[in-house]
Order: C-alpha cells, then structure tokens, then sequence
C-alpha cells in the first residue's frame, strides 16, 4: 500500500513538473522541493510513532527510486525544452512565412497594376496608330479617288459638225469630276496617277449624216463610236480601259464630215471615265 502511495506521488509530480516546463521551466531544487512538498501532502501528521514508521517506510519504498526518477525527469525535461524551442523555430518560419506571402501578394498586385498600366498604354498607342494609319489611308484614297462624268451642250441644242477636219469635243455640262482631272474647257482628261483607267463615250445623231467620235490616248485613237443610216436617229457608244501613266491625256474627237446632235436636257452625247486601280512607278 505504502508502495503505491509513493508511486502516485512520483506521478503528480511528475505531472506537475512537464506541466511547468511547459509554461516557464523547473530546475532541479524545484523538482526537489515539489517532491518533499507532495509527500507532505499525502502524509498528514501523525503521532511520533507513526510517523517515524511512515517516514521509515516511505524512505525504504521511494528512496529506491528517486535517482532513476529524477534521472527521467531530467531527460523529460530537456525533452520539453528541445520541443519548446522547435515549436518557437516553426513559429518563427510560419512567421517569416506569412511575411513572406504578404510581400508576394504586394509585389504580385505591384505587377498587376504595372501590366493592366502597360495594356492601357498600348491599347491607346494602337488605337491612336490606327486612327493615324485610317486617316493615311483615307488621304491616300482621296488621292486616288478620281472619276467624272460630262455632257456636251452646257445649256440648249443643236447640231455639232461637220467640219472639214477633226476637232476636239468639250464635254461642258460637268456631272461630276472628282480629282479634277478633267477639264471642260479644252475637253481633255489627265491622268494625275499611274493606273489602270475606264473610259466610255456615247454619241447621238440624225440620219442622212453619220455620227463618229474616236476616243484619243496621247494623239492616237483607241477607240471608235459610229453609226450611219439614211434616215432616223443615230446612236452609238463604246469604252475602253487604258493603262497611263502620269500626265498621259485622253479626250474625244469628232471625225471629219460627222454630225451629231445633242440636247442639253436629255444629254445624249457624254464621255466619261474613273480610275479603276493605281499602279506602282515600277510596275
């Protein structure tokens, strides 16, 4: 019985002892002093005669173990110590872990901002090249946007011919002549660019007398629009496409002994022409 008194005691201060190494640490007086404490605790006073055998038995019974226990909980101790200062390392690594997340979630949002920054300016620096090459290509079209359109008597009617000789026909009543490549003063178109141009003349006339017109490239004719018959109305047209080069001249002449006849109101006789496509100087 007195053995197991003495083992229970070993144990609660045991217990006590890892429970104070885990708050602050005991030194062996302490181990000691806790040790004399319990067993005064657990031995209430008696009469000197009792006492004296308790205090000779528990002697007997504990004595045969306290170096073997002290020995233990001095290992246990320094055990708990070892822990103590492993858990105060990894809290210090989680510590320096959370510091470290933080400064990646800093630098991360630092790099977030800096690319959207950099995708706004593009995106602007793009959408002001764009809009500059839009109004590069739009000047660069109005360039090559040439076309017109005209008809022979400005005003009135009657007959034009025939003449001894060709002559040049003025085209005088302008529909259109964007570019202003053409002129209704002498009637002749000049090509401002290297490309490939559309022209087509009509011609109107009355029987008895044949209506011709050639259409001129350069003081040689491309093509001609004719037509002849006793009597009754004349008409005729007829077109071509010429590649000119940069201040070639087109225009229309009406043949020698020709009559044609036109209206200012219905416009029967007309000549016109566009650029269909520009070329290279080298092509």
């Amino acid at each position: 019985m007195k053995a197991l008194v003495c083992i229970l005691l070993l144990l609660e201060t045991f217990v006590f002892v890892v429970q104070q190494q885990v708050d602050g640490g005991l030194n062996e007086k302490e181990i000691s002093q806790q040790i004399s404490s319990e067993d005064g605790r657990q031995n209430p006073p008696q009469t000197d005669t009792l006492r004296a055998e308790a205090s000779t038995d528990s002697q007997q019974y504990c004595d045969l173990g306290i170096p073997e226990i002290h020995a233990a909980l001095r290992e246990l101790t320094a055990t708990v110590t070892e822990q103590k200062g492993n858990i105060r390392e990894l809290t210090a690594t989680v510590t320096e872990q959370k510091e470290n997340n933080r400064a990646l979630e800093m630098q991360l949002r630092e790099q977030q901002t800096f690319i959207l920054e950099e995708l706004n300016k593009k995106n602007n620096e793009m959408s002001n090249f764009t809009q500059s090459q839009l109004e590069e290509l739009r000047k660069e079209n109005r360039d090559r946007e040439i076309a017109f359109s005209a008809g022979l008597m400005q005003s009135g009617s009657g007959y034009v011919g025939p003449f001894t000789t060709q002559i040049t026909l003025t085209y005088r009543k302008v529909f259109t002549n964007i570019g202003n490549a053409y002129n209704p003063v002498t009637g002749i178109f000049t090509a401002p660019l290297k490309g490939a141009y559309m022209f087509r003349v009509s011609v109107y006339g009355h029987g008895g007398t044949g209506a011709s017109v050639y259409i001129f490239k350069n003081g040689e004719h491309m093509v001609v629009a004719h037509n002849n018959q006793p009597q009754g109305e004349l008409a005729s047209s007829n077109g071509v496409v010429l590649l000119l080069e940069v201040g070639d001249v087109v225009y229309v002449r009406l043949l020698s002994g020709r009559r044609i006849y036109d209206n200012s109101h219905n416009n029967q006789n007309t000549f016109s022409g566009f650029l269909l496509f520009p070329l290279r100087e080298d092509e």
